[in-house]
């Protein structure tokens, strides 16, 4: 049995972050779905596995068809910053690459590239990718999110291998991405917040009680 909290409220630099026990899904405001640099969107176990988040968002939560979504990222407007080079070599999937932390507004969605993806579409990312991404992520939010509160997953959560890191945790995670937070620019102003937003399954491996006690020292 597990004497764990299953939600903790954080004030980090005067904005309310809630962490907790959840679905995603069920959020208010905008909710963030991760997807990979090419903002792929095969639900076929190979590209994306249909019990990621990424495949249960396509599969049951898009509103409209995956070629309209397919269309209409293709053609927005991105920040020249945010169109790295396209693959030619890539057989399967998309070939424009988009720079980690790119965000796509899909109504109360936020799509976000997030992994990088190998030619056996295999997700993986370094440590300084995971950083760069947060810390570029962060910054896009803060100019899209108009007052409204934003829940997210904790980013890298079972599904990517961080190279040359074998053991790390949802919970080195977690403090990962508080911690970036922190030193970003972004704020949320009340009553909008951040919530990042754990599996149930999970939860007991993530020490809330210690998350709060830390956050001082964080």
């Amino acid at each position: 049995k597990s004497n764990n909290l299953s939600e903790v409220n954080l004030d980090v630099e005067g904005s309310i972050v809630t962490v907790k026990a959840g679905d995603l899904f069920r959020q208010d405001g905008f909710k963030v779905i991760a997807f990979n640099e090419y903002f792929d969107t095969q639900v076929d176990d190979v590209v994306i596995s249909h019990n990621s988040l990424n495949g249960l968002y396509i599969d049951n939560y898009l509103a409209g068809s995956v070629s309209d979504l397919d269309h209409r990222i293709s053609n927005h407007h991105f920040e020249e910053d945010e169109l790295l080079e396209v693959n030619h070599k890539r057989k399967v999937g998309k070939t424009q690459k988009y720079s980690l932390g790119t965000i796509f507004v899909n109504s109360d969605y936020l799509l976000t590239a997030f992994s990088k993806f190998d030619d056996k579409n295999r997700a993986f990312l370094t440590m300084p990718d995971y950083l760069a991404f947060l810390i570029n992520f962060w910054d896009k939010v803060n100019r899209i999110y108009a007052q409204k509160s934003v829940s997210v997953p904790i980013f890298g959560s079972g599904i990517t291998r961080i190279k040359e890191h074998k053991n790390i945790s949802d919970e080195d995670l977690l403090k990962i991405m508080l911690w970036t937070f922190r030193i970003s620019e972004m704020r949320f102003k009340f009553p909008a917040k951040l919530t990042i937003v754990i599996h149930k399954d999970k939860i007991d491996k993530i020490n809330l009680l210690d998350i709060k006690s830390a956050r001082n020292g964080l």
